[in-house]
């Protein structure tokens, strides 16, 4: 697949300028690592997904918007207002009885930011990236998703053109709840596709 960056390259100017940047704002006192680190979960784990989750939470309860989302994701995350750099060409991909998919970036970390927010560091890592497609069904089993042998595990290759939002399967239960209830069954990580909606908090660790 074409890329614009190959994972090899060294940082860019402007990584090494925002890293020397912070280094120096900590060292005198003027950011406090903690706060930055905090202030970046906040977008990673919780401004970001919000997002996603009212995206799927709207298929889920919406047919003819499900329909629209599968085949025009960009058309169908802007119509909640959702767009912007990262999100300029995504495509969403169905989990099913029949169907598992899950999503990496093979080459670095493209990202559908307009609804998932900041990618998680490893989603970032090299041992993510490289055994998510050789090994795949290894991985889901170290986020804790089992994935029945008879069910088909695609993995999607996420590049700087196109950025993949899985709509995981509404768990079992779910059928008579609102959107608003059915955004707290929605993880980050379920719309990555390593884990199955409903089934907890998002992963930090995974694939090491």
């Amino acid at each position: 697949m074409a890329h614009d960056h190959d994972h090899n390259d060294p940082p860019s100017d402007t990584v090494l300028r925002v890293k020397a940047l912070e280094s120096l704002l900590v060292e005198k006192g003027l950011v406090d690592p903690e706060t930055l680190d905090t202030l970046v979960d906040r977008f990673e784990n919780r401004i970001g997904p919000q997002n996603g989750k009212a995206v799927v939470a709207k298929a889920w309860r919406d047919p003819d918007y499900k329909a629209r989302l599968l085949e025009d994701g960009t058309k169908a995350v802007a119509e909640l207002g959702y767009s912007g750099a990262g999100g300029e060409t995504i495509v969403a991909v169905e989990n099913t009885d029949r169907v598992h998919n899950m999503v990496v970036c093979t080459l670095c970390s493209c990202y559908p930011w307009p609804v998932l927010g900041l990618p998680p560091v490893w989603y970032k890592s090299a041992p993510y990236r490289a055994r998510a497609v050789r090994e795949p069904r290894k991985v889901l089993e170290e986020f804790g998703t089992h994935i029945p042998a008879d069910v088909e595990v695609r993995v999607w290759d996420s590049t700087a053109e196109t950025r993949y939002l899985v709509i995981p399967k509404p768990p079992l239960g779910s059928e008579g709840m609102s959107e608003e209830q059915l955004k707290e069954l929605i993880s980050r990580d379920s719309m990555i596709g390593v884990r199955l909606a409903g089934a907890g908090q998002p992963n930090t660790g995974g694939a090491s």
